[in-house]
């Protein structure tokens, strides 16, 4: 089991509200992301799930049993941080079973629970080295397996990624959703990266000076987001927003299109525009075109294969079917 809810939960340091009154149920079994801007408060509020913050006011229940006041170590939760915090004089099995041998748990126990952490992380061959002896990869799955030998009722992650190289941080990001699939254990993780989030979470909670934006599965939150904070932080490259008279045309102070829902054409459109900047993927290429007198900038996302040059004038199409409509007070228009 592993449902947490936040009751009206707040933090401040002295005059200063991180967090405001906010609430939020995290359902057993859910992977759960926060993600939000640096600043917005997702540590922090990772921080007090796991008792590593004093609660300010408000409720935090784990299981059904409330455990505001309650101490880490009886939470029944187990947090990767960002750094491995890994002892380097310490053979792998010794790290992962660290803090077994602190709760006293019997030789045999520890040993069982040792060699599961580590098939399901494929450590099994790592087990007599030490931490020196590995990758930044392998070093973040010792990480895990310290906090899957507890069997905690949830997983508690702290943008564990962040100090991986781009390759390593898209084949941890699999590991981990792997991870949850045969754990089904509740997962909580805190990252700033949209596409992390986008991609392992079962719920998303995009943050913004501690308030909760919008909560919602990856795709509803692509598909509707509530306002344009939502829209504008959820989607790489991020929509672009248009307003002025065109906004007016669909009766909205800011319409909303995303790159990949603009057709390009060399001879007609909606709209036209000069290519600046292009970023070739491969697979897509994207069009940074600049465009007097609705956005600075649009940003459109074609195929790969499409060859436009900086400097060549194009027409921009959007699909009608898909722009977002905004109020003047920021909020979706549905």
């Amino acid at each position: 089991m592993g449902r947490i809810v936040l009751k009206d939960v707040t933090k401040a340091f002295g005059d200063v509200t991180v967090i405001p009154p906010l609430n939020l149920t995290i359902e057993d079994g859910e992977f759960t992301v926060f993600v939000g801007p640096s600043g917005c408060g997702k540590s922090t509020l990772l921080r007090l799930i796991a008792g590593l913050e004093d609660v300010t006011s408000g409720r935090i229940e784990i299981d059904g049993v409330e455990a505001t006041a309650a101490p880490p170590s009886k939470r029944g939760l187990a947090m990767v941080f960002q750094s491995y915090a890994l002892y380097p004089h310490m053979t792998v099995r010794k790290n992962i079973a660290f803090p077994l041998r602190m709760a006293g748990m019997d030789k045999a126990e520890q040993d069982r629970r040792i060699a599961q952490a580590a098939s399901v992380l494929n450590l099994t061959d790592y087990l007599d080295r030490r931490p020196g002896q590995l990758s930044g990869g392998q070093r973040q799955r010792v990480a895990i397996g310290r906090a899957i030998v507890r069997e905690p009722s949830a997983f508690l992650f702290d943008e564990p990624l962040s100090n991986l190289d781009a390759a390593l941080r898209v084949g941890m990001r699999l590991e981990i959703s792997e991870l949850h699939t045969r754990l089904k254990t509740t997962m909580v993780y805190v990252t700033h990266d949209q596409v992390e989030a986008m991609t392992m979470a079962d719920k998303i909670v995009v943050l913004r000076a501690g308030h909760i934006e919008q909560v919602g599965a990856p795709l509803d939150l692509y598909r509707a987001p509530r306002n344009l904070f939502v829209a504008g932080f959820i989607g790489s490259p991020r929509m672009n927003f248009i307003g002025g008279a065109e906004a007016a045309k669909h009766n909205a102070h800011t319409i909303g299109i995303r790159p990949e829902h603009i057709a390009v054409s060399a001879e007609a459109g909606e709209w036209s525009g000069v290519v600046g900047v292009s970023e070739h993927l491969g697979s897509d290429t994207f069009f940074h075109v600049h465009q007097t007198g609705l956005a600075d900038v649009i940003t459109v996302r074609a195929d790969g294969e499409v060859g436009f040059r900086h400097g060549d004038r194009i027409y921009l199409t959007p699909r009608a079917d898909v722009i977002h409509r905004f109020d003047e007070t920021g909020l979706r228009i549905a």
